[in-house]
């Protein structure tokens, strides 16, 4: 096995685990840190293949996993005030109970 096969592996498993997470639990912030191990996962490949892909000697997979990083950070901040803003009106952060918009 090669070492971007072993990585690709691994990014495959973490994203398995990550989708697993994501879909079957109840809880919203479980449900996120479910998201967040899938965009490692991918950021996981990105690495991977700038690090044992073409040497051409630019740092493009470094620019996409910078970016990656910078979108996840916010994905996490706008998605953890939502639920802190749904527990403050809920009083849970079950998801099955968020299941109604009222104004």
């Amino acid at each position: 096995m090669t070492p971007l096969q072993g990585c690709l592996l691994l990014s495959a498993l973490l994203f398995a685990v990550g989708f697993a997470g994501a879909v079957s639990r109840r809880n919203a912030i479980l449900a996120l840190i479910g998201i967040e191990l899938m965009l490692n996962a991918a950021n996981l490949n990105f690495i991977a293949f700038w690090r044992y892909g073409e040497p051409d000697g630019d740092a493009a997979g470094l620019m996409f996993v910078v970016f990656a990083i910078a979108v996840a950070a916010a994905e996490a901040a706008v998605g953890l005030a939502l639920i802190i803003a749904i527990y403050r009106h809920r009083r849970t952060t079950n998801l099955d109970q968020m299941n109604e918009l009222k104004g």
